[in-house]
C-alpha cells in the first residue's frame, strides 16, 4: 500500500502501472493480485484505510472530555500530524479532490469532509450544552471551523515556504474569541 500511495501521489492513478507498484514494493504481480485483485483494488483499499483512520481519529476526539475549543485544536493537531507522517497520502487525496481528472475509479471522496463536518458540528453542539459557546447555526460553525483547518493544511501543502504549524490554532482561537470588542 505504501508503494501505491507514493506512486498515486507522484503520478496520479492513470499514469501509475501495476508493474511500477510491484517494483517499488519489491513484490511480484501475483502478490498484488492476491491481496488487492488489481490496481483499482489497491486504490480503493488505500482510500478505505484512510477513511477508517479518519473515523477512528474522530471517534477518539468525540469521546475525549475537553472544551470545544480544545477538541478542535486537538483535531487540527492530529490531522496535521497525520499529514506530516504520511505526506504522500495527503498529496494523493488532495490531488484527487483538487487536481485534474486522473482516470481514477469513482470513489466518494466527499465522505471525508462530510464526516469532519458532522464531528465538528457535534463538538460544537456539546459546547453549547455545556454553555462554552454561543448558540448559532451549528452547520455554519462546522463549515467555518473546517474551512480554517482545510485552508491551513492546503496552504502549507501548496506553499511550504510559508509553513506555520501554529497558524490554525491561532485562527481557531480568534474564531472563538471573536472580532467584536464591545461587551454585550
Amino acid at each position: 500500500m505504501e508503494a501505491g500511495i507514493s506512486l498515486f501521489a507522484e503520478k496520479g492513478y492513470a499514469s501509475t502501472s501495476v508493474r511500477e507498484i510491484v517494483a517499488r514494493a519489491g513484490v511480484s504481480k501475483p502478490v498484488l493480485y492476491y491481496y488487492f485483485k488489481n490496481k483499482e483494488g489497491i486504490f480503493r483499499d488505500i482510500l478505505n484505510w484512510a477513511a477508517e483512520k479518519q473515523r477512528d481519529l474522530l471517534k477518539e476526539i468525540l469521546e475525549t472530555p475537553a472544551t470545544a475549543l480544545d477538541r478542535f485544536i486537538d483535531l487540527y493537531r492530529r490531522v496535521y500530524q497525520g499529514a506530516l507522517e504520511i505526506p504522500s497520502l495527503f498529496k494523493m487525496i488532495h490531488n484527487l479532490i483538487f487536481g485534474p481528472p486522473q482516470g481514477a475509479p469513482d470513489y466518494d471522496l466527499e465522505q471525508y469532509h462530510r464526516r469532519m463536518l458532522s464531528s465538528i458540528k457535534t463538538i460544537y453542539e456539546q459546547g453549547i450544552a455545556l454553555n462554552e459557546v454561543i448558540e448559532t447555526d451549528s452547520k455554519e460553525v462546522a463549515v467555518l471551523v473546517l474551512s480554517v483547518l482545510d485552508f491551513c493544511l492546503h496552504m502549507d501543502y501548496i506553499n511550504p515556504e510559508l509553513l506555520d504549524p501554529g497558524r490554525p490554532e491561532r485562527l481557531l482561537r480568534l474564531v472563538f474569541q471573536g472580532l467584536n470588542q464591545r461587551k454585550p
